[in-house]
């Protein structure tokens, strides 16, 4: 059986088949791709069901009529304009969109405000690569994260889904792009809220701001399109080494001006300032001698700082920090946030100014020792020094005493003496004196012992006639020894009553001689002595006895008289 293929021309008489559909079902192809309005009908679980005056019904998902997770309120009646995507789809229905009506009616909107230069209003929703989306009535925009604040921001949550006005930056309707700017509405903004604010700007005014920015000398301040500097001295009473152990960026603060210059327009702001003053009645509240418990908050090279309470400061200089560590950098006292007791020296309210000493709040070491060691009392330590004029003993983990050379032995001299003492070596030594001012301990180890010399000591007389032995001849004397103990020295002019027999080198070593005592040191155990004065009085005493000049006797006959008497007696 033969098949007859039947052409839509065929069978219509050549109109066209799609023409003739439109015809019959009455619709108009300009329908497609534009807003109409329509009355919904009724609804069902998913869609909204709307008359737009053709002869098929549309529908409309619910979703459309709000966010997700929100209750739609559509309702059977209402009259909305609707986005008529296609006549028909496959069950005979009109498609339509809410969404792409608002998004028709926005972007014409958007238009008429990006030529007029206008904000307008939108609500962030979400986040993108590079910045956020942002809701525009319908239309969607995109917000790059440069143009969100005029400062970073770390946190967006508090922008999200609030409505807020915008700038469009650049929009292309073909391509369905929109470019919007929060920061450029906030710049204007702020260059509004500037201009009020300087013109009422006064100093004393307080006033709300944020911080914008911190540097070590302070931070800046944010106080509504102006910026003010609040210097790290003017942030609080107490110290504070960087502005950044107080604030942080983004903080919002409290602060007062202190100084504007309405021609440069910079501005000097303060935050100590509007809490009370700790240094009111600081120096009834810290009387000299007082103690009290600090912190330590800075360590200098000429002392540390200890705050007594939150913006009281208080310095202990260098000297004042131990009795016995001298020229000591600080930092080997004491240590940053150190708990530190304290006693109040000095206090000057007008400078800001409290002197504080550390080491008056402990016991003074020497007055510790002059009460537990009297005066000729016996100690034992280690040499931890030998010099050229004695030795340093160590008598506790403090204070060292000296043994002068000279107090080292009876006999032999300071300097042949020391060479018997080695560092390290404990000894034993007496206490001879102790000077708390200068803070110096005498102590002798010759005292150990008795002096040899006392009993020859408290025998010898000024003006008394003693035999002497030579122990050196020097050219401007001789040395002699005395019983044996005692030193002494007979100066060349005293050698003899003759001046030319005032010769040292006349006498010999070990030789014995008669001499007068002139003066006695008995501290250092040492007689002067005169060979000349003894004579001058040997010739006086022969005169008063055996006659005088004026009896016509010859000095020489009285003297040979007195010699002649004495080699007789003897």
């Amino acid at each position: 059986m033969a098949s007859a293929t039947l052409t839509t021309t065929d069978h219509f008489g050549g109109e066209d088949f799609a023409s003739l559909l439109d015809e019959t079902l009455g619709l108009d192809t300009g329908f497609e791709g534009s807003v109409v309005k329509g009355h919904v009908v009724r609804l069902t679980d998913e869609f909204a069901i709307v008359d737009v005056g053709l002869k098929s019904e549309g529908r409309v998902a619910l979703k459309e009529f709000g966010p997700p997770g929100v209750a739609h309120e559509v309702k059977p009646g209402d009259v909305i304009e609707l986005y008529v995507e296609r006549y028909e789809d496959r069950d005979g229905t009109i498609v339509l969109s809410r969404e792409k009506a608002r998004r028709e009616e926005a972007w014409t909107n958007l238009e008429k405000a990006f030529e007029a230069n206008q904000r307008v209003n939108g609500t962030i929703y979400g986040r993108v690569k590079g910045g956020f989306t942002v809701d525009l009535g319908g239309a969607m925009a995109f917000l790059p994260g440069s143009q969100v604040d005029i400062r970073p921001v770390r946190d967006v949550g508090p922008l999200m889904g609030v409505p807020q006005p915008f700038q469009i930056l650049k929009m292309d309707r073909a391509r369905g792009n929109i470019v919007v700017s929060r920061r450029a509405v906030l710049e204007e903004t702020r260059a509004e809220q500037r201009s009020e604010l300087i013109q009422g700007l006064k100093e004393g005014m307080i006033l709300d701001g944020v911080v914008k920015n911190i540097t070590d000398y302070g931070a800046f301040v944010d106080l509504g399109g102006v910026d003010g500097l609040l210097h790290v001295t003017d942030i609080a009473w107490k110290r504070i080494n960087h502005p950044s152990e107080a604030l942080q960026i983004g903080q919002p603060v409290r602060v007062q001006v202190i100084r504007f210059n309405p021609d440069t327009q910079r501005i000097s702001l303060g935050m100590k300032q509007l809490e009370a003053d700790p240094w009111e009645n600081v120096a009834i509240k810290y009387p000299p001698g007082a103690r009290y418990s600090g912190r330590v908050t800075n360590i200098t090279d000429y002392g540390a700082f200890v705050e007594l309470e939150p913006g009281v400061e208080g310095l202990v200089h260098v000297s004042e920090m131990s009795w016995t560590k001298k020229n000591v950098h600080p930092g080997k006292i004491v240590a940053t946030s150190q708990e530190v007791d304290v006693m109040v020296l000095d206090v000057d309210s007008g400078k800001r100014r409290i002197s504080l000493g550390l080491k008056q709040v402990q016991r003074n070491p020497w007055e510790q020792f002059a009460e537990e060691h009297k005066i000729g009392s016996t100690v034992e330590g280690e040499i931890r020094n030998i010099t050229e004029f004695g030795l340093f003993i160590g008598l506790s983990a403090d204070i060292d005493g000296m043994v002068h050379m000279s107090d080292l032995s009876w006999d032999e001299a300071g300097e042949v003496a020391i060479t018997h003492y080695e560092k390290g070596q404990v000894v034993q030594a007496k206490v001879l004196d102790v000077d708390v001012e200068k803070e110096r301990i005498s102590l002798g180890i010759k005292q150990l012992q008795e002096d040899p010399a006392a009993d020859a000591l408290s025998s010898v007389q000024k003006g008394a006639v003693v035999t002497c032995i030579v122990t050196a001849v020097q050219s401007n004397g001789i040395e002699v020894k005395v019983d044996d103990v005692l030193t002494g020295f007979i100066r060349r002019a005293e050698l003899a009553r003759d001046k030319a027999e005032q010769r040292p080198e006349r006498f010999a070593v070990g030789e014995r001689v008669d001499a007068k005592i002139v003066s006695v040191d008995r501290a250092a155990r040492k007689l002067a002595l005169t060979i000349r004065g003894r004579e001058v009085e040997e010739d006086k005493a022969a005169i008063n006895e055996y006659g005088s000049s004026d009896s016509g006797a010859s000095l020489g006959d009285i003297l040979g008289a007195a010699i002649r008497r004495r080699n007789t007696d003897a």
